[in-house]
């Protein structure tokens, strides 16, 4: 792992300030619309525009890099960002936010296509794996030291909007300087999104449920941090927990994955999601409970969401894989595109900050139900049959999902010759 980071410490260093800029830039939206006086569902409507740009990004952006290539995409989106991040405090309205929010959704989304398409390139047979891993901890790793920059300055000014901007344009240097040459940049054509149900019904519908769940997470926790009347340094290790939940349950949930009937796993873990929502909702005026809460819920989503990938690989052809995954980014991106607003309507009525628990106990409740519903129809696959599970960020563009289904490929080929 030591020699992934000395191979490609500027691509990680960038990728984890843009991460940086990007977790603080969430969060800190959700706590300036309440300091703006935003209504609830009105900030639902900010956070989902994230998604719908992000989604758009990701159809969009593999055209942009054919045309002009990796470094003008890359620089000029980023530009492109740290501008918009300044422009929120500057206009503090809720149209302005909006239109902010898509278009740094749409040019995160093709800066990690970016930037992803680099990693593919810079990994090899031997550390895929590796790479995928450290990858994955330096995205996570970005998204909680950007809770913690949080107490450094007041959200009612500017200098927090200052900071994500500043990671922002200098995650550039690192990577235009350092990264050389610059890949040859092809994505596979994506599989239909009816063949693809065709092949793995609970992997699309889970995807759907699950883009719900993480935008819910991503895009909402904040908000709900501030309906609740939690303080600035509490509503940034609220959001931080979500994802050292993440990480920490990845690899102990993916172990388990490849020596037990992955529906029954799926089941099992939706519970527990929907047992921490629950927790959550009913017991969140109790801030360590709260914390227990968030820990369960991002430890069960984002496992989640790699456990359905590699379920849905296990009824997959090899040469099928790479094109699956484009269809299920996009299926995971609309769902998340309703996470938001959904969430923010429930929070406005009479439920509360507790919708936005409930929200995320429903998808997790549908999602074990149907899970149930599917091991009662189709026979399970033996477990010494599986393919690998592979730990995949649920905000990964599908470069970095083609990438594990890459590794996942070469590790079944490497089982079958042994």
């Amino acid at each position: 792992m030591f020699k992934v980071f000395i191979s490609s410490w500027a691509l990680l260093l960038g990728m984890g300030l843009l991460m940086v800029g990007n977790g603080m830039q969430g969060t800190l939206l959700g706590i300036r619309g309440s300091i703006e006086d935003f209504s609830t569902f009105n900030m639902s409507i900010v956070m989902s525009a994230y998604f719908v740009g992000f989604l758009g990004g990701s159809r969009i952006a593999p055209g942009m890099i054919r045309r002009v290539g990796h470094v003008r995409v890359f620089a000029a989106l980023a530009s492109m960002i740290s501008a918009v991040m300044i422009l929120y405090p500057t206009f503090p309205n809720v149209a302005v936010w909006t239109l902010g929010r898509v278009l740094i959704g749409f040019c995160f989304s093709a800066v990690y296509v970016t930037a992803e398409s680099w990693l593919n390139n810079a990994a090899t047979n031997e550390n895929r794996g590796q790479t995928l891993s450290v990858y994955m901890i330096v995205q996570t790793f970005g998204i909680v030291i950007a809770q913690a920059l949080l107490l450094t300055a007041d959200p009612s000014g500017f200098v927090l909007f200052v900071i994500p901007s500043v990671l922002v344009s200098l995650a550039v240097t690192p990577i235009l300087l350092s990264i050389s040459p610059t890949p040859a940049f092809d994505t596979t054509k994506p599989m239909s999104l009816r063949e693809l149900a065709s092949f793995s019904p609970l992997g699309c519908v889970g995807m759907f449920l699950l883009g719900g769940v993480f935008s819910a997470q991503f895009g909402m926790a904040s908000v709900y941090g501030a309906e609740a009347g939690l303080t600035v340094a509490q509503i940034s290790i609220f959001v931080a927990t979500f994802f050292v939940g993440s990480v920490v349950l990845q690899y102990p949930i993916g172990w388990i994955s490849d020596r037990m009937d992955r529906r029954l796993l799926i089941v099992i873990t939706s519970i527990i999601g929907a047992a921490g929502s629950f927790g959550g909702m009913i017991f969140g005026h109790i801030f360590p409970v709260l914390l227990v809460a968030s820990f369960v819920v991002g430890g069960m989503s984002n496992p989640l969401y790699s456990l359905l990938i590699a379920h849905t690989n296990d009824f997959l052809e090899h040469e099928d894989m790479a094109a699956a995954s484009g269809g299920m980014i996009f299926i995971n991106g609309l769902g998340a595109i309703m996470g938001p607003i959904i969430t923010g309507w429930m929070m406005g009525t009479t439920l509360g900050p507790g919708g936005f628990y409930l929200f995320t106990a429903v998808l997790f409740v549908v999602l074990a139900v149907y899970a149930s519903y599917r091991a009662t129809v189709r026979p399970a696959v033996p477990a010494t049959e599986t393919g690998e599970f592979v730990p995949i960020y649920a905000a990964a563009t599908a470069v970095a999902v083609e990438l594990a289904q890459e590794y996942a490929i070469e590790s079944d080929q490497s089982s079958e010759n042994a």
